[in-house]
């Protein structure tokens, strides 16, 4: 499990003030259920191209600022995040939230969670 430098933390423990978290369990009923929201992957390409949540669509964290509104307009549309463990998501939700965007979560336990958990992984 990777060590994180107590800044990069505390600056995670200060977005999720602001951010709401939703739990894999959670989502995975909302994905079942055929529920109409957006699931974003905020982690590295890299990641990105070992496995995915099938629904996911990619939006690292260094882009997502910059190209969210080109293609998602709606401020009101549900946004779900999710990284590797639950940190880089709560700080871009926190920033999607500051440009506007009204309904977004962090996936709490991230990609790292939904795997142990033996979810859906393409």
């Amino acid at each position: 499990m990777k060590t994180h430098d107590l800044s990069f933390l505390e600056l995670v423990k200060d977005a999720l003030t602001r951010v709401r978290e939703i739990g894999i369990v959670e989502v995975k009923n909302k994905i079942d259920k055929k529920e109409n929201f957006l699931l974003i992957d905020v982690r590295e390409e890299s990641e990105w191209l070992e496995g995915k949540i099938p629904e996911a669509i990619y939006f690292g964290k260094g882009i997502i600022e910059r190209d969210i509104e080109a293609n998602e307009p709606d401020k009101e549309k549900e946004m779900i995040l999710y990284c590797q463990g639950g940190f880089r998501s709560a700080l871009a939700a926190d920033s999607l939230q500051k440009m506007g965007y009204r309904n977004v979560f962090s996936m709490s336990g991230g990609f790292g969670e939904w795997s142990k958990n033996n979810f859906p992984v393409t």
